[in-house]
């Protein structure tokens, strides 16, 4: 089943994940040791990370680094464009209004 890029990012424990090997690349064990669940739930994460291309595998010897796809975080990032640009807006709107409101 090929899974949706933001089934993957919906999930906090997920999110904890691309967050720690977006500075560099980890082994499996190493992600483990920062969270409260066991290798397997994580090996769970990080199956479903790899399935939406979020992030890659290399392996080194007998480990496996799993390292960030800045491609797949560029197409998350292309989606919320189109939302950011309205909040732009609308917290310039806001600035107006208080500023406006200061001078009364």
């Amino acid at each position: 089943m090929r899974r949706d890029i933001f089934q993957a990012i919906a999930d906090p424990t997920r999110r904890a994940i691309i967050a720690l090997i977006a500075l560099q690349a980890m082994t499996p064990n190493a992600i483990a040791e920062h969270f409260d669940a066991t290798r397997q739930a994580v090996s769970k994460h990080l199956r479903i990370l790899t399935e939406c291309e979020l992030v890659n595998q290399q392996r080194q010897g007998r480990e496996i680094y799993y390292s960030l796809e800045m491609k797949k975080m560029k197409e998350i990032d292309r989606w919320l464009e189109q939302f950011r640009k309205i909040w732009e807006d609308r917290f310039d709107n806001l600035d107006r209004l208080l500023a406006k409101m200061q001078k009364k």
